[in-house]
């Protein structure tokens, strides 16, 4: 009689649980969609990278509502470097001018003259110094914890943090040092490149 062992089983094909697999897996998307949606509003930092070159921003005058204000930090060649994080639901720029020097030549970008102002919904600026002639910040708060901001933008910076935010603002003859800036639409009337001097 032959062994046992040498008998020949039939083969079992695999089958999946789906209740098991359920189970398992919707936590674990929703956990990730969570992060994700936190990301998106700032509330958890994600690491961004630049190219390790900042780049100037000259507008006549900004205008915008839904304005916040805290500080944070990019990555770029050199390390992370601190910088002063701008977010603004609604802005208007007029005069707009973008700088950057690419090895012996400068590359210029000039929006937004003849009165129609460049537009931008979502701004975010990472920049390492801002200045203007005249700042008007509208029902401000200042020194509130960063990580409660609750302007319209809905972005974040860190728990106990410091930060500012404001119904609405404007800064006339607006000078920033820029590391990153995203949008979620930006609108460039009058859009010129080439290559020319520093803004």
């Amino acid at each position: 009689m032959p062994d046992e062992d040498s008998k020949t089983r039939p083969s079992v094909h695999g089958k999946v649980r789906w209740r098991r697999f359920a189970i398992a897996a919707v936590p674990a998307v929703a956990i990730a969609g969570t992060l994700v949606g936190l990301t998106a509003q700032g509330a958890i930092a994600s690491s961004i990278s630049v190219s390790g070159q900042e780049f100037l921003v000259t507008a006549g005058q900004l205008n915008g509502t839904g304005f916040e204000q805290f500080g944070g930090q990019v990555t770029g060649s050199g390390g992370p470097r601190p910088v002063i994080i701008s977010a603004i639901k609604s802005a208007s720029l007029s005069n707009l001018c973008q700088s950057v020097t690419v090895g012996p030549v400068t590359l210029r970008l000039t929006a937004g003259g003849g009165g129609s102002p460049v537009t931008a919904d979502n701004l975010v600026v990472d920049a390492s110094g801002q200045t203007g002639s005249e700042a008007i910040f509208r029902n401000i708060t200042i020194g509130q914890d960063a990580g409660t901001l609750s302007e319209d933008p809905g972005t974040a910076g860190q728990p106990g943090g410091f930060g500012q935010q404001a119904d609405s603002i404007t800064i006339d003859n607006l000078v920033q040092h820029t590391w990153l800036t995203t949008a979620g639409t930006f609108t460039l009337p009058g859009l010129s490149i080439g290559f020319g001097g520093s803004c």
